[in-house]
């Protein structure tokens, strides 16, 4: 029997940065609000809300997990998405995330039946 492919520790290192930089709110926000075009800071900031501070550090963090590339126009920095993957690998979870509610919804509504089953017993 063949075993899986392990990948090397750098591979794995990269991969960790990238779902490190994903896991934020804000973060999760700037991407979803990139995805169909490159926007400048201070619309990235409109839409996000916060402090243009606190803006400007998730966009780096973005950035150096390569998930983001930026440009200057004159006073404006826009950015842009390098690679829609990120919203696969979103799409992904959500499809994940909505299956397993949709399981613990069935448990509950089973479980409630049971109960109102069993009071109607009585």
């Amino acid at each position: 029997m063949r075993r899986p492919m392990i990948a090397s520790d750098e591979v794995l290192y990269h991969i960790s940065d990238v779902l490190k930089a994903m896991a934020d709110p804000t973060r999760l926000k700037i991407l979803h609000n990139l995805q169909n075009q490159e926007r400048c800071v201070s619309d990235i900031l409109e839409t996000v809300g916060g402090s243009q501070a606190n803006v400007s550090k998730h966009l780096s963090v973005l950035k150096r997990a390569g998930l983001v590339d930026c440009r200057r126009q004159g006073l404006n920095v826009f950015y842009r998405i390098i690679d829609n993957g990120v919203f696969t690998i979103c799409r992904n979870i959500c499809d994940s995330l909505e299956l397993r509610l949709d399981k613990a919804h069935q448990t509950i509504l089973t479980g409630r039946r049971q109960i109102e089953n069993g009071l109607h017993r009585d």
